[in-house]
């Protein structure tokens, strides 16, 4: 282990192991990459107990085509992590989003959505509540004004096999990976100079990058920064039914896809069972390590199944977990970019829920950040600290 490090990563897991893995790989990148991790075992990160799905369905542009760019990835992932003749694979479903619209406001969000998304390339379709039910017969749907509905390019893959993909690759380009804890920021002159350890070492660097999830505001705040990033509680439950719906639609080879219903609720398949979670009433930060499940939610999600489809009026709860957003309590949307003073302290932070999917662009931003002083593939300055300091919300109507 080295002294000093061009970029030190605070955060091992898929955000910030992706930002290792293109760096590591750009040939115009010189530098040498170390990637600090508190938690080896990953085992309550939210790369972990992420749903782990992507989609395209999005209200800005920007984030319609960092998913784009995602699902091309995932698509190829295998290929581009291939390691000692090792392809991973993440089993990528790619079954689609549902959106369910059951007033004029949705309606009318889904179709300006639809606008920006078909400008973009993106296949996704329109339906009314008779194509609706032609496409997937269990549903009820006499309640509903417009679906919307992604034909490709969307749907669920494995969470950890996307973390451990790109940690394997980028140690084997040359990546350093250090289990340890960061427990002060040391600054010179407006500028990171160091980070000090919990083990008692002391490591320079020029860059740093804050890609610790949940922790992100602590983790800025070692360095005197702020940044409204909280860890926000999401409890998912997997079920079974008496009898499943899977294997009915009249689509893509009879598979379902991801259905949000109108309330919020959102269900999937998963295996031979389903996993479903919902918006909670009441959303308070949490602790760091307070992963409790939210039981009641259960009930909620079983009223609003049993509505949508016969089919989930029977149904046997067969797991549980709670899992963290890295919540940007300021407009829902991703932080990326250096701080607006301490220039080579490089944020990655506020995914609220979006960070696995988003995790191949914004990895690759940063690398060009890095690299080039610039972004170049995807201009993501939209989503960059400076509207933090304006107080000046980027916001995304389809948040989930």
């Amino acid at each position: 282990m080295r002294d000093t490090y061009d970029v030190i990563i605070i955060g091992g897991a898929a955000i910030g192991s992706s930002v290792a893995y293109f760096l590591t790989s750009n040939q115009d990148f010189n530098g040498n990459v170390l990637i600090i991790e508190r938690d080896p075992s990953f085992v309550q990160a939210s790369t972990s107990l992420s749903s782990s799905s992507i989609r395209n369905q999005f209200s800005n542009p920007i984030n319609v085509q960092i998913s784009q760019f995602g699902t091309s990835f995932i698509r190829a992932f295998g290929e581009i992590m291939e390691v000692d003749g090792e392809k991973p694979d993440l089993n990528f479903h790619e079954a689609g989003y549902l959106f369910l619209a059951a007033t004029d406001e949705q309606a009318q969000i889904l179709q300006e959505n639809h606008a920006v998304q078909r400008s973009l390339g993106a296949d996704v379709v329109l339906w009314n509540k008779c194509q609706l039910k032609e496409a997937f017969p269990h549903l009820r749907v006499d309640d509903l004004k417009l679906a919307s509905y992604g034909q490709s390019g969307e749907g669920w893959f494995s969470n950890t096999g996307l973390m451990n993909g790109f940690r394997k690759k980028a140690s084997a380009l040359g990546a350093d990976y250090l289990i340890d804890e960061v427990i002060d920021i040391k600054l010179n002159d407006d500028r990171v100079n160091s980070v000090s350890l919990k083990s008692g070492n002391v490591i320079s660097c020029d860059m740093l990058v804050n890609a610790s999830g949940p922790r992100a505001s602590y983790t800025a705040a070692m360095a005197g920064l702020t940044i409204p990033v909280e860890p926000r509680k999401r409890t998912t439950f997997v079920f079974d039914c008496d009898k499943t719906p899977e294997g009915t639609s009249n689509l893509n080879q009879g598979r379902l896809p991801l259905m949000i219903n109108p309330s919020g609720t959102f269900c999937r398949p998963e295996g031979k069972f389903f996993l479903a979670g919902t918006a909670p009433t009441e959303d308070p930060a949490v602790d760091f390590d307070d992963f409790d499940p939210r039981h009641e939610e259960f009930e909620v999600i079983w009223f609003d199944l049993a509505e949508r489809s016969k089919a989930f009026e029977a149904i046997k709860l067969v797991n549980f977990w709670a899992g963290h957003y890295a919540f940007n309590t300021l407009d829902h949307n991703v932080i990326v970019g250096p701080h607006n003073v301490v220039r080579n302290f490089i944020f990655a932070n506020g995914f609220s829920g979006h960070g696995l999917q988003q995790s191949p662009a914004i990895g690759r931003g940063i690398s060009e950040l890095i690299t080039y002083n610039e972004f170049r593939s995807l201009d993501l300055s939209e989503l960059g600290y400076d509207r933090i300091v304006r107080n000046e919300p980027f916001l995304e109507k389809v948040v989930i």
